[in-house]
């Protein structure tokens, strides 16, 4: 298991001699990376480069337009492409949701070959959205380091105030100019290394899911991403201060991250249960009328909070577990029913369970999960046991000056409390918190976060 990371001449970030034997399907990242200061100069020479067309639709919003929207399509027009701009306007923070997607779409010419994003995570997901629905290239313009989703193939967006994600294509041109990025607000620098310090419970989490279900892991995207989480938090100092070298780390580890997703295809290397919480917070927030929190924000806070989870279960004894009285207690399915619509509204809760039929387990499943945890379980402990201290993770948030707790990202007790409890059921996806629940614990663990709810 092996890989390469070298910057060409014209600071094209290059990815190279992937090999891994694991059972996963590896896709080779083709797209075109570039990576340095003053490099938005070149946009028409790199969209020429890729060939991807002189008719384009530029997408910012009213603050990515005035900071480096304006410039682009004026670098574009002098090299040659015609560029129409979309510029959506909010009084706050953007959402990619179908209002935005249709204001992309209401922006199409009939001549239009290529769209650009320049932007960070809305921008980027609603134009990768539009792009992958027609079937047309996307050239990315990030203007903040604060998202893995530069290099995604997945779309995170809001459908009804519903968070969903939906399969899209990596833009063919992804241009970080870090005399851009180093501008943006230091909550969207914090923002992004929160995103990244949760790459540890997610790697984690996969390789529980390949120990307990044969669930395909694949080490080499697991390396890329310990690699340049390992540089970040090296470096959080240079981060803090925004210098150049802070700057492309940060924006090298969430570029890194997102590539693991075009390796394999799916998000395992970078997304688990804190981003689950993550989700939950900025949906149940939006549902109420309540300002979303920043994602990477959120996933940070939440790292935090499931982190003592991890490092407790390895003093566990599982040989105690009681399989008949977890047989005793489990929860119906029809309780279980309602518990979704409790916990995530009848909206959410009905799109989560008709994209998640395998999460409604039988006790012959979750009886062979238990028992392969116990058989196991000295595995599962050098998992955990391989992570961080808490301590380097926590002291890393508070030299960048993170928020650290829920109450920090506008979000109370009660929905902190319920977010802990069904972060498990966001996705079919295994976690340790899966685990724990189909061992009768999760209540013994979650005692501290209590609930009003009985089924």
């Amino acid at each position: 298991m092996s890989y390469k990371m070298h910057y060409d001449e014209n600071s094209k970030l290059i990815i190279s001699d992937i090999e891994c034997d694991c059972p996963c399907e590896h896709n080779k990242p083709e797209q075109d990376i570039y990576v340095g200061n003053g490099i938005l100069d070149n946009i028409a020479e790199y969209v020429k480069l890729r060939g991807v067309g002189t008719h384009c639709v530029l997408v910012a919003d009213n603050i990515t337009w005035d900071l480096a929207g304006s410039r682009a399509a004026e670098l574009l027009k002098a090299g040659g492409i015609t560029v129409y701009p979309c510029v959506i306007r909010r009084d706050g923070p953007m959402d990619p949701d179908e209002t935005a997607i249709g204001e992309v779409m209401l922006s199409l010419q009939p001549d239009t070959e290529f769209l650009v994003s320049v932007g960070s995570g809305s921008i980027t997901d609603t134009t990768r959205m539009v792009a992958t629905r027609l079937g047309i290239p996307q050239v990315c313009v990030g203007t903040a380091p604060s998202m893995d989703g530069y290099t995604s193939a997945i779309c995170p967006l809001t459908f009804r105030g519903v968070k969903i994600h939906r399969a899209g294509k990596c833009p063919e041109v992804i241009i970080c100019d870090i005399d851009i990025l180093k501008t943006a607000p230091i909550e969207m620098v914090r923002s992004g290394v929160g995103d990244v310090l949760g790459k540890y419970i997610a790697k984690a989490d996969w390789i529980i899911g390949n120990i307990i279900n044969d669930e395909p892991y694949c080490p080499t995207c697991g390396e890329i991403v310990m690699d340049a989480v390992g540089k970040l938090i090296d470096n959080i100092d240079e981060i803090a201060a925004r210098t150049d070298k802070g700057i492309r780390i940060l924006i090298e580890a969430l570029l890194l991250s997102g590539m693991t997703i075009m390796i394999v295809g799916h998000t395992r290397a970078v997304a688990s249960v804190e981003h689950n919480i993550a989700h939950y917070w900025e949906m149940m927030q939006m549902l109420h009328g309540k300002k979303a929190p920043m994602h990477g924000a959120s996933v940070g806070v939440s790292t935090l909070m499931v982190w003592p989870i991890f490092t407790r279960f390895m003093s566990e004894d599982l040989s105690k577990l009681d399989l008949e009285q977890i047989k005793a207690n489990r929860i119906s399915r029809e309780d279980r029913v309602k518990w979704m619509l409790y916990a995530y509204e009848p909206e959410a809760a009905n799109a989560i369970m008709s994209e998640n039929e395998g999460d409604f387990l039988t006790w012959e499943e979750q009886e062979r999960r238990i028992r392969r945890a116990q058989e196991r379980f000295d595995d599962i402990k050098a998992v955990i046991a391989d992570m961080p201290s808490y301590e380097t993770i926590y002291n890393a948030m508070k030299r960048l000056g993170a928020q650290m707790v829920p109450a920090d990202c506008g979000v109370d007790e009660a929905l902190t409390n319920l977010s802990m409890h069904c972060a498990k059921d966001y996705r079919t996806r295994y976690t340790l918190f899966k685990l724990i629940d189909e061992c009768g614990l999760l209540d013994k663990y979650l005692a501290d976060y209590p609930l009003d709810w009985k089924a």
